[in-house]
């Protein structure tokens, strides 16, 4: 089949990258479009374009500071299409009014025409992350970096800078936070209360706020401080001066910490710090192995642990949320299990559950414990929103469509008896995940391994918590109360099946 591919450039235009992923994913829903994208004209960006084959000679002229709008489609007239209203989506009110028309243009003009603000959200191309950072930080802003692709050495420096000024710098690759009640990029509408949250983990601080909002209780301030911090290089800069500002808040009673291991000095640091502080803690190391807590601490082993610990209540069963309506007919009596994660933290949680029931586990994203896939016997758990699986695409949880392959495959296994998927809601998320996963399913029948499905938000989100857990139901999907509680009831599954 011949393609036409149509590129438009819009000169120094910067946009936001998951506003562009937004539109990407509204383009290839039109009829006729069989890929899309918008990306900044950056070398790496241009690379990704050029293997995915929508990049033409007019979309190579790009400099890093332009706007490639990039269309392939099965004939001209739907590529013009849809090249129109990529313009018309870039252009609308409705675009200004979220975003993506920026004013002003600078940090410099920003802090003269709002003095009061005191926190800069930095999200551009990742080499050029550290320098708008750098300026932020030097007119006296707290930090938010959602940008990805900082080297370590300038996420040290940055932190560096910013402990010396008593600053805060959050990330990079920070994906989730809530600083007074304000959700910030994917985050979620829950309860204000007096529980604070350090993350270096978006989907686990997602996670842990809407159980606790659950539970009855609420979120004072969710600071995240990205993936790396609690590195032996990173050493932890952010997450201690994370723990200064919530101990000195006078609205956060109790303090959370969740984070994927870290560094066994990092850990001996940031025990000494809790120790002095005269708050309680609970600690959440995702596959660290056990830890002497300092004596106002609880260490727990999954977010669900956590999240109760931290409420002082135990997460109870909703009604019938978890009764299955529309059971499927099983094909095949499969006796492995296989998770579709759009958060990287939930699969790392899956994979510590499995593992403390003994099982046999593989990710491409393995906990300790874990193994990369290698085609032996066991439970396989994805981390769809990776980088290998998102280079060039829009993340699942933006896009859910993306997890639909991997959903068939699994399906067509015969070895996997159950399905767990995670269904992240709030912010920047998918307006209606649960639909576009029913729909999928829907398309294949219904003999089928059992699908199990943990819904992450609140009903005060957009998307609506029980408005997405009657769909999954609809659909004949268990929804399980938590990500844990999910793995949980597939692993009673495929048990059940092997005698126990």
């Amino acid at each position: 089949m011949s393609f036409s591919i149509v590129n438009k450039i819009r000169k120094g235009a910067y946009i936001d990258s998951v506003a562009l992923m937004q539109i990407s994913r509204q383009l290839k829903e039109l009829d006729g479009v069989d890929e899309a994208g918008l990306m900044m004209g950056t070398p790496a960006n241009l690379r990704i374009m050029a293997d995915a084959g929508v990049l033409s000679d007019i979309g190579k002229t790009a400099a890093p500071n332009d706007l490639v709008i990039a269309i392939r489609a099965r004939n001209p007239s739907s590529a013009e299409t849809a090249l129109k209203k990529a313009v018309d989506l870039l252009g609308s009110p409705r675009a200004r009014e979220s975003g993506l028309v920026w004013r002003p243009n600078t940090i410099r003009t920003a802090v003269a025409e709002h003095p009061q603000a005191n926190l800069a959200i930095v999200s551009v191309a990742g080499e050029y992350a550290a320098a708008e950072a750098r300026k932020a930080l030097r007119n006296n802003l707290n930090v938010m970096i959602f940008s990805d692709n900082l080297s370590i050495e300038e996420e040290m420096s940055l932190k560096q800078e910013a402990r010396d000024s008593g600053l805060l710098v959050m990330g990079p690759d920070c994906g989730t936070a809530i600083i007074g009640g304000v959700p910030l990029a994917f985050a979620n509408r829950v309860s204000d209360g007096d529980i604070g949250i350090i993350g270096a983990s978006g989907t686990g601080i997602q996670e842990v706020s809407c159980l606790i909002s659950r539970l009855g209780k609420g979120i004072s301030h969710a600071i995240g401080v990205g993936g790396r911090d609690l590195s032996l290089e990173v050493g932890g800069m952010s997450t201690l001066a994370a723990i200064d500002l919530l101990d000195e808040d006078p609205g956060t009673r109790h303090i959370v910490i969740v984070s994927k291991p870290p560094a066994e000095q990092v850990v001996a640091r940031i025990f000494d710090r809790i120790a002095q502080s005269p708050k309680p803690f609970t600690i959440c190391l995702l596959g660290a192995g056990k830890k002497s807590a300092p004596a106002n601490a609880a260490i727990v082993s999954t977010l669900k642990s956590a999240s109760e610990h931290a409420a002082g209540n135990k997460l109870r069963v909703e009604g019938d949320l978890t009764v299955q309506s529309g059971a499927p007919q099983m094909k095949t009596p499969g006796l492995t299990i296989r998770g579709l994660f759009a958060g990287g933290t939930l699969c790392a949680e899956a994979q510590i559950v499995l593992l403390d029931h003994n099982e046999p586990v593989h990710s491409n994203v393995p906990v300790p414990g874990s193994s990369l896939p290698d085609g032996k016997r066991g439970h396989l758990l994805l981390d769809l929103g990776a980088d290998e699986y998102t280079r060039g695409r829009p993340h699942p949880m933006i896009d859910p469509h993306v997890r639909n392959d991997f959903l068939i495959q699994a399906i067509e296994d015969t070895a996997v008896g159950a399905v767990v998927v995670d269904v992240v809601l709030g912010y920047g998320s998918h307006e209606n995940p649960a639909a576009v996963l029913a729909a999928a399913l829907a398309e294949h029948g219904d003999a089928r391994p059992q699908i199990v499905a943990s819904v992450c938000g609140t009903d005060r989100d957009i998307q609506g918590r029980r408005t997405q857990i009657s769909l999954l139901k609809d659909a004949g999907v268990l929804v399980a109360e938590s990500n844990a509680d999910a793995i949980l009831k597939a692993l009673s599954i495929v048990r059940e099946r092997d005698g126990g």
